[in-house]
């Protein structure tokens, strides 16, 4: 596959000695990336669903519109990012930013709303500026993430489910209004109720939501068993010591913005949280991000996380091809 070239395209391997992520390289010598991309999708989405997805560089894509546009040749209806649990910015129509941290915060691996009843398949990230340092989004492959677990971790994940709570609202997490985009509280219990969400409503305007999801799922198209949950990064462990135990103390665990527990309640244990962390840390892959850089994953296969960086930077989203198909 290595400097395989398609109509003028080099083909490599993201890194050497890996065999996820394709990287499609112009080289300058596509002037129409849209009218390339629709005439090789086939071989696209073939590409992504045997990598888990392709980088596009060079391919002189100088504008947000242009990425829009690409990206409804492979889900012709982009989706607007509803259930929130990060801050976002809509860019333009369904754009927008990535997740809007302080630049000195990690993200934590994570498939972009595996906690939710249905999720995009299909996310793509185009990058407008990269950061001066730092600032990767780095890669690491659900497939390899479920084959390295313990056996008995994962049958006790599969089989007890992942609970995950949140306290919404308030002045520790996103406002309800926000989370569900509605100002409406009976959309928001309509919501709910068909997702399998579980609502409590307090006096003071917060919102606490329960809900249990699989831990584990399979591919729906390449039928292969992958990790597809948030178990560690919604744990409250995935805050810095200090962080953590200022508000355990200070609002008491039940009222922590987010958390995880195994389904049935019992609490998920520091040493099955670290080895899911090392497993994720042991196959991330990362890459330094160019100006006009495309990155097209498929959401289930490819799990996504952000590292700190200084300097300006902007990283945009699309998202689509809902699904809620576990696949078991």
């Amino acid at each position: 596959m290595v400097n395989v070239t398609m109509e003028n395209i080099t083909m490599d391997y993201l890194q050497k000695g890996e065999t996820k992520i394709i990287v499609l390289d112009s080289k300058g010598n596509v002037d129409d990336f849209f009218g390339w991309a629709l005439h090789n999708k086939s071989e696209i989405e073939k590409l992504v669903l045997q990598y888990g997805g392709v980088l596009f560089r060079n391919f002189n894509v100088s504008s947000i519109d242009l990425f829009e546009k690409f990206s409804t040749i492979f889900t012709p209806e982009l989706e607007k990012y509803k259930e929130r649990s990060t801050p976002r910015s809509e860019v333009k129509g369904n754009v927008y930013t990535s997740t809007e941290y302080p630049e000195d915060q990690h993200i934590a691996m994570h498939n972009e709303n595996s906690y939710a009843h249905v999720w995009a398949q299909k996310i793509f990230f185009h990058c407008v500026q990269p950061s001066e340092v730092g600032g990767e989004t780095p890669i690491a492959d659900s497939r390899a993430i479920f084959n390295q677990l313990n056996p008995d971790l994962k049958d006790k994940f599969a089989t007890k489910q992942v609970l995950y709570q949140r306290n919404i609202g308030g002045n520790l997490d996103l406002p309800w209004e926000e989370v569900f985009q509605t100002n409406s509280k009976q959309e928001v219990e309509g919501y709910c109720s068909n997702a399998g969400i579980n609502i409590e409503w307090f006096s003071d305007g917060r919102l606490r939501t329960k809900a249990i999801r699989p831990a584990v799922a399979k591919h729906p198209q390449t039928e292969e068993m992958i990790w597809f949950n948030q178990a560690h990064l919604f744990h409250v462990t995935n805050l810095s010591p200090a962080i953590r135990e200022y508000l355990v103390q200070t609002v008491g665990e039940s009222n922590l913005p987010r958390n995880t527990y195994y389904g049935d309640g019992d609490t998920i244990s520091d040493e099955d949280l670290q080895e899911i962390r090392n497993v994720y840390d042991e196959h991330s892959l990362a890459f330094p991000w160019e100006k006009g850089d495309v990155l097209m994953l498929d959401n289930m296969l490819m799990a996504h996380g952000r590292r700190p960086y200084k300097g300006a930077r902007k990283i945009v989203v699309t998202m689509g091809n809902l699904t809620s198909n576990y696949g078991i």
